[in-house]
């Protein structure tokens, strides 16, 4: 993990290393659903279900990414501030609005997210492996557990902080005009980003040295 510092975009590293530990839990089949919130904003839409341990440091610090993926198997929520200090684990969201469909984590991660228009969730769906990243409300990208390349994740976590389209077309993901969401290609990762009425999808795959 990286440690946080002056030259770091906290909050993107903050998003890459949460998309990491989804990506995992997603190839092992466990849910999880992970809120990234300002603390003022969360306050008192919360519970926990459990006593709650006092953690120093951030998600960033060396070791955390561990342990978070070990809370995150507990029953409810694992809550963020942007900055990635843990706030609670465990935690039942208390806005909630019903995805037709779907079950408690997704209204859960389509409430909060609803209610706090700069809050993110992020959504690890045990029965299909698949991770669900919401904002304002809205599924704005879903990705299957394939690793992808370190640099394209970083610049799809830049764009879900800071809104940068640019970022998207470096990472090599062109608008898919025409296309249906749901286009699988056998052999690489799958990713499908939604913004501002287009739907951009591509496919990546990490490559391993031979």
């Amino acid at each position: 993990m990286v440690e946080p510092g002056r030259n770091h975009d906290v909050k993107s590293e903050v998003m890459t290393a949460i998309l990491n530990i989804s990506k995992r839990l997603a190839k092992e089949k466990k849910g999880a659903l992970f809120v990234i919130a300002d603390s003022e904003k969360i306050t008192g839409n919360y519970r926990p279900h459990y006593p709650q341990l006092q953690f120093s440091g951030s998600l960033l610090s060396k070791g955390m990414d561990s342990v978070v993926e070990k809370l995150s198997t507990l029953d409810g929520a694992v809550i963020f501030t942007p900055d990635g200090m843990l706030l609670a684990y465990g935690s039942r969201i208390l806005k909630s609005e019903t995805l037709l469909g779907y079950g408690t984590k997704h209204a859960a991660a389509k409430g909060i997210t609803s209610y706090d228009k700069s809050a993110t969730a992020v959504l690890v769906s045990e029965e299909s492996g698949w991770i669900k990243v919401f904002q304002k409300g809205e599924i704005v990208l879903e990705t299957d557990s394939v690793d992808i390349e370190p640099s394209t994740l970083e610049k799809i976590s830049s764009f879900l902080t800071n809104k940068d389209m640019a970022l998207l077309a470096s990472a090599g993901i062109a608008a898919a005009a025409g296309f249906a969401p749901a286009v699988l290609v056998v052999g690489g990762a799958y990713m499908v980003v939604k913004t501002a009425g287009e739907v951009i999808s591509s496919t990546f795959k990490k490559e391993k040295n031979r």
